[in-house]
């Protein structure tokens, strides 16, 4: 599954320069621009940027500013404040991910498409529920996990 959602970030991501490169050259050497081509650029980028998000979620590496680990010393306080973090999290994830249904559904019903090559705006519009949904349950995932670390015995007994 990695292996799989790595690759399609690299497609993603290679198109874009791809068509990026085309559009630089065919516009300042040929000077004869390509119409659209931006138009269709930005279904891979927002697919790219949300799937991005989904991944760092994934992996649990997003930045992070825990200024408070610097006054907390001990390990179980480290654990207690992610899992904090984490709930405030999954409840701001989770409350952008009903905003982001609500958004996915006028999208469908009105069904606009773009002005030059009339893609229709749905297909990369419903990229942030689906990235939004992913995160919150990678997110609820973190939070199983950090509650089984701080109640597993060998935890309380050896990190004390």
């Amino acid at each position: 599954m990695e292996q799989k959602f790595r690759y399609l970030l690299t497609c993603l991501i290679a198109s874009v320069a791809l068509m990026q490169f085309i559009q630089v050259v065919t516009r300042y050497i040929f000077e004869v621009p390509i119409m659209g081509l931006e138009e269709s650029m930005v279904i891979p980028t927002v697919w790219l940027y949300m799937l991005g998000a989904v991944n760092a979620s994934r992996e649990d590496t997003q930045i992070r500013a825990n200024v408070l680990e610097i006054f907390i010393k001990t390990e179980r306080g480290h654990q207690i404040l992610a899992l904090v973090g984490e709930v405030i999290s999954f409840v701001i994830s989770a409350w952008l991910t009903y905003w982001a249904w609500d958004y996915a559904k006028y999208a469908w019903r009105v069904w606009k498409e773009s002005p030059t090559l009339y893609i229709p705006t749905f297909y990369h519009e419903c990229s942030v529920f689906l990235g939004l949904l992913l995160i919150t349950l990678f997110i609820a995932v973190h939070i199983v996990k950090l509650v089984r670390q701080l109640r597993s015995p060998s935890y309380s007994v050896s990190k004390v």
